[in-house]
């Protein structure tokens, strides 16, 4: 697997402003009806975001791996979105501040990923660009979904063109893009 990370502050990468509109382009089709989502949607599931795990807890569905923070535009999720996370799920503390990808988030998420449970990993921080890594550490034919502010749930089908479209981002974000990869297991597939 992975490497273990030294602590759990350690900053892998760091999104610079030059991409943020680039990530406002949505890696996969909006949905607002959660239940024509999970139509589409394959296993694992992985929901990042406090009210992506709500809809999908709130339909029936516990994701194998959630990422939430307590948060939803900067402010505290309403206590029933807070309490909607499965409780039967492991839960796991990570730290990631905004606008950064930690090598303990990274870790945590490619270990989650490939766990026999559903694990809830609890941000110290923020989650918003944890959907990136963890369309790279899941595998092919694998669902990530996430929220796009004020428009609906991204659902992205994980392919190895989708990876190679955000093996690309993340590489022009500022740190190191090979330890992320490595953290998150992607290195020695094909990377374009």
């Amino acid at each position: 697997m992975s490497e273990e990370p030294d602590s759990s502050d350690d900053v892998v990468v760091s999104l610079p402003r030059a991409l943020r509109s680039e990530l406002k382009v949505p890696l996969g089709a909006i949905f607002t009806d959660t239940e024509t989502l999970l139509d589409s949607a394959s296993r694992p599931l992985v929901a990042v975001g406090d009210v992506v795990t709500f809809h999908l807890e709130s339909a029936g569905v516990t994701p194998d791996v959630a990422l939430v923070d307590g948060l939803t535009k900067r402010d505290a999720v309403a206590p029933e979105i807070r309490d909607a996370v499965s409780d039967d799920a492991r839960h796991v503390s990570v730290t990631n501040p905004a606008a950064t990808l930690t090598a303990d988030l990274l870790f945590a998420l490619a270990e989650s990923i490939h766990a026999d449970e559903a694990t809830v990993l609890v941000v110290d921080g923020e989650e918003d660009l944890a959907a990136l890594p963890a369309v790279l550490a899941a595998p092919e034919g694998a669902s990530v979904v996430y929220g796009q502010p004020d428009e609906g749930m991204v659902l992205v089908q994980v392919t190895p063109e989708v990876q190679a479209q955000v093996a690309d981002l993340l590489a022009r974000m500022d740190g190191d893009a090979e330890r992320l990869f490595s953290l998150v297991d992607y290195h020695g597939r094909t990377r374009e």
